[in-house]
């Protein structure tokens, strides 16, 4: 479950995606008529998510913890206000492309309110508004309109996703306003920002998830497409969305 990248070569990793998909298509990684239908490349994917793991051992969590520690808990909820909001426009243009009018309304209300009047997006006004995020994504605009999620894939230091969201990715990553920060540098401390940020949110839920006694592996998985499965069944029945917040630890306490 990490969600990692090297913030530099954020871009050139999600282009580059699809092309890993196919080369471990060619490599063969299925394993076999026993092998789970949802994840075929079960074997290269252990093996990729031990790789994600020791990066994020190394290098991630310590970062995350440091930053968790040094930092006051108001500043680090404005960081992630911040990154929400820049989601919030991708929404809109998702839930425009899957022709959801309501949801489309409400991202564009959330961006619009956030980015005015929320400092940029550092005040979530827009909550207090009562207003709903309606979170998506390219992918799941691809399973809205009938492409199905193909097997289980664990990118190289981008952690899971499936064959159609890793197809997605370089979309997604052309509909990220940070893309379009100039100059460089300041482009670059953004996708580090985000990254330690998005880190930062995850440390207690993976802190339980290693304390327990499971497999880990096959608990992401899981959890992952069905995640996954669920927000594209949901949109297609014109019901409510999964709640985002489902399953998550309860907030940590103020210090």
């Amino acid at each position: 479950m990490n969600p990692l990248f090297s913030p530099s070569r954020a871009p050139s990793l999600r282009g580059s995606a699809g092309v890993l998909a196919a080369a471990c298509l060619i490599a063969g990684c299925a394993t076999g008529p026993d092998a789970n239908p949802r994840d075929p490349f079960e074997p290269y994917n252990r093996g990729m998510t031990r790789f994600n793991d020791k990066v994020d051992d190394v290098l991630l969590r310590p970062v995350a913890t440091a930053y968790t520690e040094v930092t006051p808990r108001l500043v680090r909820t404005g960081v992630s206000n911040f990154f929400a909001n820049l989601g919030d426009f991708w929404s809109f243009v998702n839930n425009a492309l899957q022709l959801q009018g309501e949801g489309a309304l409400n991202s564009i209300a959330r961006f619009s309110a956030n980015t005015v009047f929320g400092l940029g997006g550092v005040l979530d006004i827009a909550t207090e508004m009562g207003i709903d995020r309606s979170k998506q994504d390219f992918g799941l605009t691809l399973g809205r309109w009938g492409v199905p999620t193909g097997p289980y894939l664990v990118l190289p230091l981008l952690g899971p996703s499936t064959v159609r969201d890793t197809i997605a990715l370089p979309v997604d990553a052309k509909g990220n306003l940070i893309t379009y920060v100039d100059p460089v540098s300041d482009r670059n401390a953004l996708y580090a920002l985000r990254v330690v940020d998005t880190r930062a949110n995850l440390l207690r839920a993976s802190s339980v998830l290693s304390a327990a006694a499971l497999d880990k592996y096959s608990f992401t998985r899981d959890a992952y497409l069905q995640v996954r499965n669920q927000a594209v069944q949901t949109d297609k029945r014109g019901e409510e969305r999964y709640d985002e917040n489902a399953g998550k630890l309860p907030p940590e306490p103020a210090r």
